[in-house]
């Protein structure tokens, strides 16, 4: 051994050492989780496509924070994520500009679709 190495009990890896031994385990992904994050993930991209400018916009604009507190809450009660989703409609007819008016709908569309979305069977 080394000078500097002296007192120090040498180790070497065999196997099974360092070893983890609790592996993390994947939660079972259910419909709610997945629809969930499928409306955060349409959110998201809702956000991107608004622009504070557009005449009439305020409207999403608070839709948009009220979404982001349904989205902060643990659970998942489907009946309020089909509100917000009435209530972003009201919010995109209060839009003057056809282009941007018709962008919200393809996201208000899209909502849809990711509160439909199930879970694959195994």
């Amino acid at each position: 051994m080394p000078k500097d190495r002296i007192g120090v009990k040498q180790m070497t890896a065999n196997r099974g050492d360092n070893a983890v031994v609790s592996k993390k385990r994947k939660k079972e992904l259910t419909d709610a989780d997945l629809q969930k994050r499928s409306v955060k993930l349409v959110v998201m991209h809702l956000k991107k496509k608004v622009d504070p400018k557009v005449p009439g916009i305020q409207s999403v604009l608070e839709w948009i924070d009220k979404m982001d507190e349904v989205l902060e809450k643990d659970e998942f009660d489907r009946a309020e994520y089909l509100e917000m989703r009435r209530q972003l409609y009201n919010a995109i007819e209060w839009v003057i500009d056809v282009d941007v008016r018709a962008s919200l709908r393809r996201s208000w569309y899209s909502f849809g679709k990711a509160m439909d979305k199930k879970v694959p069977k195994k």
